[in-house]
């Protein structure tokens, strides 16, 4: 009895898990539609999960935007057309590279002035360890170390 009700439990989930995943068969008239397809959803990007591509995500918005972008390719649109009308539709974060602006200078630049600000510390901190290294120590100072270090070792020995 309880074997029934394990098989039947792990079969519904099965099925459950089967019904999330969504394959979608789409029909090309050139083999050149078909990879402009591709290449656009590999380039756009989920605006839901943000960190995927539209090839990769199932959400309902990136599978809307397939089958939009399904519908721009079938009409004969070019890549640079369909991304213009993501894009306003939906703005730069879109595209996964988005054109350098105004508004995008951070996003491009920012990296870059996080390393330079990151060398610079990296090179402030190893000259100032250097010159805290580089202090003179007076004779009687060394003398008093020396002497300490002397007086251990005869204990030692004894």
């Amino acid at each position: 009895m309880i074997r029934r009700i394990l098989v039947s439990g792990l079969l519904s989930l099965s099925l459950a898990f089967a019904a999330q995943a969504r394959v979608e068969v789409l029909q090309f008239d050139t083999p050149e539609h078909e990879e402009r397809y591709n290449n656009l959803i590999a380039e756009l990007r989920c605006l839901v999960c943000q960190n995927q591509n539209l090839a990769d995500s199932n959400a309902e918005l990136a599978v809307d935007l397939r089958r939009k972008t399904y519908e721009m390719v079938s009409k004969d649109k070019t890549e640079k057309e369909i991304a213009d009308f993501m894009v306003e539709r939906y703005g730069d974060f879109v595209l996964y590279r988005p054109p350098l602006n105004s508004s995008t200078l951070l996003l491009w630049t920012g990296p870059f002035i996080i390393l330079v600000i990151g060398v610079s510390l990296l090179i402030r901190t190893i000259r100032r360890r250097r010159a805290e290294q580089a202090v003179n120590v007076d004779d009687a100072s060394l003398k008093a170390a020396a002497k300490l270090l002397d007086s251990e070792s005869d204990k030692r020995e004894a």
